[in-house]
């Protein structure tokens, strides 16, 4: 099916994506993982659309120094560590790696304080596992939630996004069950170029979603 070249907003583009993944009649049971923070709008549709629990996926992307927004890795929960594979990893540039790493974990043990706000994660053993960002850049931040996922038990992984380069679906492909993408231009300079409204968002929008979603989705035991 069609759909528009730019996106009005990520609460649009899940929505598309949701509908998208509702025409795979994917294996249930269903667990959506947005990627903080921009991921989970995008997340909380498809879960609409879907009938399906939203959880998060705890991952931080590692930035170049002096350049943040190109990500030379990534981390995610249960010590998974992802480095970007076209670097050349010599051992000043490890070492820089992992000072930055550092740094991020500790916005991983924040986020996962209030976030989850005292709950556990979501069980993801034996289940069909919906990776969601709102656009995949290099991947590699995706790759690192893939095998997180894949760590913590998900029978399938399903990465899902209105946008990614086609570099990082092939990066992520090598790895995931399937990808499943809205837009694959051949050259993306960035993912806010594909939304209309791609604002910065902040924890409490990320805690509110998720917060509406337990609401219309109570845990039941073993989840």
């Amino acid at each position: 099916m069609p759909y528009a070249r730019i996106f009005s907003d990520r609460s649009a583009a899940g929505t598309l994506l949701g509908r998208e993944l509702e025409r795979r009649a994917l294996p249930q049971p269903l667990l959506v993982l947005g990627l903080p923070r921009g991921g989970v709008p995008v997340a909380y549709e498809v879960a609409r659309v879907l009938k399906a629990p939203l959880d998060v996926m705890l991952v931080r992307k590692i930035g170049m120094p002096g350049q943040p927004e190109l990500a030379i890795g990534a981390i995610a929960s249960g010590d998974v560590v992802v480095r970007e594979p076209r670097i050349q990893w010599g051992s000043e540039h490890l070492d820089a790696f992992e000072r930055l790493a550092a740094q991020q974990r500790q916005e991983l043990e924040r986020r996962e304080r209030i976030y989850r706000g005292g709950l556990a994660p979501l069980e993801l053993r034996g289940k069909t596992v919906l990776l969601t960002d709102d656009g995949l850049a290099t991947g590699s931040t995706m790759l690192a939630a893939v095998r997180a996922a894949r760590r913590l038990g998900a029978a399938q992984i399903v990465v899902a996004a209105p946008v990614a380069s086609p570099e990082a679906v092939q990066l992520t492909a090598g790895e995931a069950d399937s990808v499943v993408i809205l837009q694959t231009p051949a050259m993306l300079s960035s993912i806010g170029e594909w939304y209309e409204n791609f604002e910065q968002l902040e924890d409490t929008e990320v805690c509110r979603l998720l917060e509406l979603s337990r609401a219309a989705s109570p845990r039941t035991p073993g989840q």
